[in-house]
């Protein structure tokens, strides 16, 4: 495994995204266990992309406008959808004292949309991973299976400990009334601008 592959997969990882809001507005409100279902569910969002990648899907969703656009609007209605509900305290934000099995499910599936819902998703893991596989490897396959392995693990371990410390200050956010209002605010502003964003997305 290459130096420069962990480094670039750490920055992509790391750096603030809808995955990232997500863990970390579920984290404040709903603690460290929902934090690490948030962290798993967006984990497993990834490997519809790396399967796109492998079977040359991705490549489909960059060559053909109809296709890429489809499922953009989707994810661009899926983020509008989050912010709204975040705004009626009933998303990502909705403050919940005791969980259960279903919540923490529901947690994942919400996690594990907002990465399936993304046409980048697929188009970076079409042109990421390839760059770190040799030309003359002898099994490219179970190269790109080791790679995107490695990018998951990465993923979850990151968006964990970015949910587990925002678990940490929930008490102290909770209980000022003033103070999750304006969250509820910016992180429904957050996933409304995360929606633009992909909306203006190209291919």
């Amino acid at each position: 495994m290459s130096f420069a592959f962990l480094l670039t997969s750490l920055i992509v990882v790391a750096s603030p995204g809808t995955g990232v809001l997500y863990t970390l507005a579920t984290a404040l409100t709903r603690g460290g266990r929902a934090a690490v279902a948030a962290s798993f569910g967006c984990t497993l969002g990834i490997l519809p992309a790396m399967g796109a990648a492998m079977v040359g899907l991705a490549a489909v969703l960059h060559t053909s406008a109809l296709a890429f656009a489809a499922l953009k609007w989707l994810g661009v209605a899926y983020l509008l959808y989050m912010a709204w509900q975040t705004l009626r305290e009933q998303g990502a934000l909705s403050v919940e004292a005791r969980r259960d099995g279903g919540a923490d499910a529901r947690v994942i599936v919400t996690g594990f949309l907002i990465n399936i819902l993304n046409p980048k998703l697929s188009i970076f893991f079409l042109a990421f991973l390839p760059q770190f596989i040799a030309t003359d490897e002898a099994h490219p396959i179970a190269r790109m299976l080791e790679l995107s392995a490695t990018f998951m693990l990465m993923t979850f371990v990151v968006f964990v400990l970015y949910g587990l410390f925002a678990a940490r200050v929930r008490d102290h956010v909770v209980s000022r009334p003033k103070v999750m209002a304006w969250l509820r605010r910016a992180f429904a502003g957050g996933f409304a601008l995360l929606g633009a964003k992909l909306a203006f997305a190209e291919r």
